[in-house]
C-alpha cells in the first residue's frame, strides 16, 4: 500500500535544512491547527509589510520639512511608487507557476534593509527611490498574501480569513500612528526614528517567516475547497488536479468583467482609505492645527475602528454565507460618514474628539463592505480557475495601484492650497525671526500672504475631493454586482447543503 505524503510541517527529521528554507511547499492539506498557524504568519507579515509602506504617512511633515520637500514632490513619489507597485503586482502573477511564499519571506527581507537605509538618504531624490522600491515589493505582496490567505481558508470561513488578511493594511497604519503618536517626542520629533524602527521590526518578520510561513503544493490550492469537510476529496484529488490545471493563456482566462468590474469598483472605493494613508496627517495638521503626533493619536482611532469591524463582518458574513448585503450596507454608511466629514472641513476649530466619532464611524463602514468584498472576489475567481488565483489577484491589484496612481496625480490640482501649507512652518519661522518694530522684508511679507490665501482656499479644495470620494463609494455598489454569491442566506445555506451532499458522495464512491 502506498503511503500517504508527509507533511513537512509535522515531521521530525526537517529541522532548519538550508533546503526547507527554500523549498516550503505542503503535501498534505494541514489540520486545523497547523492552518491557523500558517494564515497568523501570513497576516504577521502582511502587518509589518505595509508598516514599512505606510510610516511615510505618520512623519509627512516632519520628512518634508527635512528635505525641504514640497507637497507635490512628495505626491509625486507616491504616484510613480504606486505605478511601479501596479507592475510589481502584475508581475506577482507568477505566483501561480512559482509559488507565494518566497515571494513574501523574501520581500521582507528587501523591505526592512530599505527602511534602515532611508534616514541615510543624503536628499530627496534618494529618499524618492527608496520609496519607490518599496512600493515594488509592496505591490506583489499584495497579491502573495491574500493568495496564501485563500489557499488556507475553504469558502465558509473565507470572509473570516479575509478580515484577518486585510487587518494588514489597517493594522500597519495603526502601528504607525500608534508607534509614532508614542516615541516621536521622546526623538526629538525625529522621522527618521520611525524609519530605523520599521526596519528592525521588518527583519524581525523575515526571520518568522524564514522559518514559519509554508505553502500548498499546486494540487492542493488548484482546487476550490468550500468546507474542511473537502479535505479528504481535495487530497485525493490533487495529483490529477495538478495534472489537468489550466495555465494557458492566464490574462485571457481573467480579463473577464465579472473580474475587472468588481476590481475597478474596490479600487475607487478605497480612495478615501488611500488618501488617508497618505494625507490624513497633513491634512489634520493643516486643516485643524493639531500637532504631527496629536493627528496620529486621531488616526489612531480611525484604523483600530476599522480594524475591529473588518474582523467582526467577517464572522457574521460568513455565518449568514452572503456577501453582498453587507457591502451595500456598508458602502451606505461610508457615503453618509464622509459627506459628515466633508462639512467639518469648513470648521478648523472642529475638536478631536469630534473628529474621532465621524472618522471611527467612517472607517466602519469601509470595513463593513471591504472584507466580504474580499471573499467575493477570490470566490468569483475561483468560479473562472482556481488555479489562476494569484493571477485574479494581480489583475485586481494592478487596477488598485493604477487607481491610486491616477487618484495621487489629481489630487495637487484639486487641492492646490496644500504645497504652500506644507512650506508654511518654514516662512513663520523665518518671520519670527525678524526684529520688532522692522519691516519684515517685501519676500517675506509676499510669502505670508501666500500662506494666507492658501489658508483659506485649503478647506473648500478638500471638499471638492470628498464629493469625488463620495462618488466613488456610490459607483461601488454597482460594479460589485457581477460578483459571483448569493443575496439571500437562506439560497446560499441551500447551497452549502447541496455541496455537502454531493461530497458526501464522492466521498463514499471513492472508498
Amino acid at each position: 500500500m502506498a503511503m500517504a505524503p508527509t507533511d513537512p510541517t509535522t515531521s521530525p527529521s526537517d529541522g532548519l535544512s538550508l533546503d526547507r528554507l527554500w523549498r516550503r511547499g505542503l503535501d498534505r492539506y494541514p489540520d486545523t491547527a497547523a492552518r491557523y498557524r500558517y494564515l497568523a504568519v501570513a497576516v504577521f507579515v502582511t502587518i509589518v509589510l505595509y508598516y514599512e509602506l505606510y510610516v511615510a504617512g505618520g512623519v509627512a511633515p516632519l520628512m518634508l520639512a527635512h528635505f525641504k520637500m514640497s507637497f507635490i514632490y512628495y505626491v509625486n513619489i507616491l504616484v510613480v511608487s504606486n505605478l511601479v507597485g501596479a507592475f510589481g503586482s502584475l508581475a506577482a502573477g507568477i505566483a501561480d507557476r512559482w509559488g507565494r511564499a518566497n515571494l513574501v519571506t523574501y520581500g521582507l527581507l528587501a523591505t526592512g534593509v530599505l527602511a534602515i537605509l532611508t534616514p541615510f538618504a543624503p536628499n530627496k531624490a534618494t529618499f524618492a527611490v527608496f520609496a519607490i522600491l518599496s512600493g515594488l515589493v509592496e505591490g506583489m505582496c499584495l497579491v502573495a498574501t491574500p493568495a496564501l490567505v485563500r489557499d488556507f481558508s475553504p469558502q465558509i470561513g473565507r470572509a473570516s480569513a479575509m478580515g484577518f488578511w486585510t487587518l494588514g493594511p489597517v493594522i500597519g497604519s495603526l502601528v504607525v500612528s500608534f508607534v509614532a503618536n508614542r516615541t516621536l517626542p521622546h526623538f526629538d520629533e525625529s522621522w527618521s526614528s520611525q524609519y530605523y524602527i520599521v526596519g528592525v521590526v521588518g527583519l524581525v518578520a523575515f526571520a518568522v517567516a524564514l522559518v514559519g510561513l509554508r505553502e500548498l503544493r499546486p494540487g492542493l490550492r488548484d482546487q476550490v475547497m468550500v468546507s474542511m469537510a473537502d479535505r479528504a476529496l481535495v487530497e485525493a484529488r490533487a495529483e490529477t488536479a495538478e495534472r489537468e490545471a489550466d495555465l494557458r493563456n492566464p490574462w485571457r482566462q481573467m480579463l473577464r468583467l465579472n473580474i475587472l468590474a468588481p476590481a475597478l469598483g474596490v479600487s475607487v472605493f478605497l480612495l478615501i482609505y488611500y488618501t488617508a494613508v497618505a494625507f490624513f496627517t497633513i491634512y489634520l495638521t493643516s486643516n485643524f492645527g493639531l500637532t504631527t503626533a496629536k493627528a496620529n493619536g486621531v488616526n489612531s482611532w480611525y484604523w483600530a475602528m476599522n480594524a475591529i469591524s473588518l474582523v467582526i463582518v467577517g464572522v457574521v458574513s460568513d455565518r449568514l454565507r452572503v456577501r453582498k448585503p453587507f457591502m451595500v450596507g456598508g458602502t451606505i454608511l461610508a457615503v453618509v460618514m464622509t459627506y459628515v466629514f466633508l462639512t467639518r472641513t469648513t470648521h478648523p476649530h472642529t475638536s478631536a474628539s469630534t473628529l474621532i466619532w465621524i472618522i471611527s464611524l467612517l472607517a466602519v463602514g469601509l470595513g463593513v463592505a471591504y472584507t466580504p468584498w474580499m471573499a467575493a472576489f477570490t470566490e468569483t475567481v475561483e468560479r473562472r480557475n482556481p488555479a489562476l488565483t494569484a493571477t485574479g489577484l494581480a489583475v485586481w491589484g494592478w487596477i488598485l495601484r493604477i487607481v491610486v496612481c491616477v487618484a495621487y496625480f489629481t489630487l495637487p490640482y484639486v487641492v492646490g492650497a496644500m504645497d504652500t501649507l506644507t512650506q508654511a512652518p518654514e516662512v513663520l519661522a523665518a518671520a519670527k525671526k525678524v526684529p520688532p518694530g522692522t519691516p519684515p522684508p517685501p519676500a517675506l511679507l509676499q510669502e505670508l500672504g501666500k500662506i494666507k490665501k492658501a489658508a483659506a482656499d485649503a478647506p473648500h479644495q478638500w471638499q471638492h475631493w470628498w464629493w469625488v470620494c463620495i462618488a466613488a463609494e456610490v459607483a461601488f455598489v454597482f460594479l460589485m454586482l457581477p460578483l459571483a454569491g448569493r443575496w439571500s442566506p437562506k439560497a446560499a445555506r441551500a447551497d452549502a447543503e447541496t455541496h455537502e451532499r454531493e461530497v458526501a458522495r464522492l466521498t463514499g464512491s471513492a472508498e
